[in-house]
């Protein structure tokens, strides 16, 4: 993440600080946004996404050490730096056992405001990159089995409360076995690999979700689509996987769409889901071999 995806929420009574602080952040590279109350600090952090909230102690209707701990209990990934001036009654430690990252004194030291910005900000990155490592597929860079369980859960749940369609499918990498026992194991992950470089450059960025669920097996959250759109993605992994596969191999697919209350008295349990696309993928392989299988909501599947 870079400074200039980094969000920092200044808080402070005195709109000369504020002034003061908006024009340092903006120097050091970040982006800033400002509060002239612990209140109005709150409604932003709840309309909104940061990274760090600079926040002056000594506020009127709600000081800083309440902001801080309203942050800590909602928001326990946002960087809390406290300011102060000279006349402080509590100490650094004080501060920093209350939950904040930092402590700074007014008036400000503009290279000692700059280095303790930067370290929370490699803090945030280096927890960035453990997070993202957490939720990857080593070999293919899609995201795991263990995202995947997460990521159903949000989208499923968004699907019902937007009152959108979501498919999903679920794709199988065809005679991986053969392709690892003629040639090799290696050749066998470049053909995972060539699977997972395939799902990305089909898909819409930040909209639809590819995955790595196990072994040959693959998932791609498809949200905000028609049947029709749904078909002509998962048609387009297959051609484009086409342009470039091994001999013997291709994906078998089977697609199935969430079935959301507004259809039903309820929504499906996101294992009947899995277990609908899964199905429908073992007819594609039943079937022939790569193509899609369209689960239709009704116990029918339909060959594409």
């Amino acid at each position: 993440m870079s400074n200039h995806n980094m969000k920092i929420l200044l808080v402070d009574n005195d709109p000369s600080i504020l002034k003061t602080l908006t024009d340092l952040i903006i120097g050091f590279g970040y982006e800033p946004v400002t509060a002239k109350s612990g209140f109005e600090a709150i409604e932003k952090l709840d309309n909104g996404f940061f990274d760090i909230v600079l926040t002056d102690m000594a506020m009127q209707g709600m000081d800083g050490m309440e902001l801080l701990k309203y942050i800590h209990n909602n928001y326990p990934h946002i960087k809390v730096m406290i300011t102060t001036g000279c006349d402080r009654s509590f100490s650094y430690t004080d501060v920093i056992r209350a939950g904040a990252s930092d402590f700074i004194s007014k008036p400000f030291n503009t290279d000692e405001l700059q280095a303790k910005l930067n370290r929370l900000v490699s803090e945030i990155n280096l927890m960035h990159q453990l997070e993202l490592l957490s939720i990857s597929d080593g070999l293919t860079g899609l995201y795991n089995r263990r995202h995947f369980d997460t990521k159903i859960l949000e989208e499923t749940q968004r699907a019902h409360r937007q009152n959108h369609d979501l498919f999903l499918a679920v794709l199988d990498v065809d005679n991986l076995k053969e392709i690892n026992d003629k040639y090799g194991h290696p050749a066998g992950d470049k053909l995972l690999q060539s699977v997972a470089v395939t799902l990305k450059q089909c898909i819409r960025e930040n909209v639809d979700w590819p995955f790595r669920y196990g072994g040959d097996e693959f998932c791609v959250i498809l949200t905000q689509v028609s049947q029709d759109q749904a078909l002509m993605t998962t048609e387009r992994f297959i051609q484009h996987f086409d342009e470039n596969k091994m001999p013997l191999t291709g994906l078998s697919i089977g697609l199935a769409r969430f079935i959301r209350r507004n259809d039903n008295r309820w929504s499906e349990d996101i294992a009947d889901l899995v277990r609908r696309a899964d199905i429908a993928m073992y007819k594609a392989k039943e079937t022939g071999r790569n193509r899609v299988v369209v689960d239709q909501g009704n116990g029918k599947l339909q060959a594409e």
